[in-house]
């Protein structure tokens, strides 16, 4: 079955794998990209990279909604916990820690960068996201400065690399250029970048150097609520 992708906008992410949706970083109420409001999205779990605002921010409204499980840190996990959510409509999991979810495995990667929760209270490390599902491999970078041992992650191969570029509270797109080198995905997608003055970059010119410098790279660059097939 096809994986299909939707970008919100930001670093808010929508995945339709095996027949289930897949929610990445809820950040509806206040990204002033998103053409999505929290009230009319339906995942069936939900995944958390770190505990930010603009990435966590409508996490609570949504599960409670739904009923769908979360999956992040054990820190961010206790805090929802403490907001209302159940036990069983949670999940914890550790960086490198693998685990098998009702549509593919998910395992938490290292990502440089900080983690608060809304109200300030420590959210633990943050991560990005490895998701192998549909025979695909798909590498969420998450909030994150570049590091070397991203190169670790491309040994089963990469076919959906999802990076920030915004420069300022992550890597930025020199760094980002990097990371593909170093990953060599088969498709690339940026996020993290326009939301604000401060994190604003031309998308299309980062693309057509990464694919003049990565031969075997695709860049996709998609507006707020563009959709795409993984190959």
């Amino acid at each position: 079955m096809a994986i299909t992708y939707r970008y919100i906008g930001h670093a808010t992410h929508i995945f339709e794998i095996a027949g289930k949706t897949v929610l990445i970083d809820p950040f509806f109420t206040n990204n002033p990209l998103a053409k999505v409001k929290a009230d009319e999205v339906n995942p069936h779990t939900i995944l958390i990279t770190h505990g930010h605002f603009d990435h966590i921010e409508d996490t609570v409204e949504i599960a409670k909604r739904t009923k769908a499980k979360v999956v992040a840190n054990n820190e961010i996990i206790n805090w929802l916990r403490a907001q209302g959510l159940s036990e069983e409509q949670t999940h914890a999991q550790n960086i490198g820690g693998g685990y098998q979810h009702i549509f593919g495995n998910v395992k938490l990667t290292l990502a440089h960068h900080s983690s608060s929760l809304p109200d300030g209270s420590y959210g633990g490390n943050p991560a990005g996201i490895l998701i192998r599902a549909e025979e695909k491999n798909i590498y969420i970078a998450g909030d994150t400065a570049l590091f070397s041992d991203m190169q670790l992650y491309k040994v089963n191969g990469v076919d959906l690399f999802i990076v920030p570029i915004g420069d300022n509270f992550t890597m930025g797109p020199e760094d980002a250029l990097s990371a593909v080198k170093l990953l060599e995905p088969k498709l690339v997608i940026p996020c993290h970048y326009n939301t604000w003055p401060a994190i604003k970059q031309n998308a299309d010119v980062w693309a057509n150097r990464v694919e003049r410098e990565v031969k075997h790279s695709k860049v996709v660059v998609l507006a707020p609520g563009g959709k795409l097939v993984l190959p």
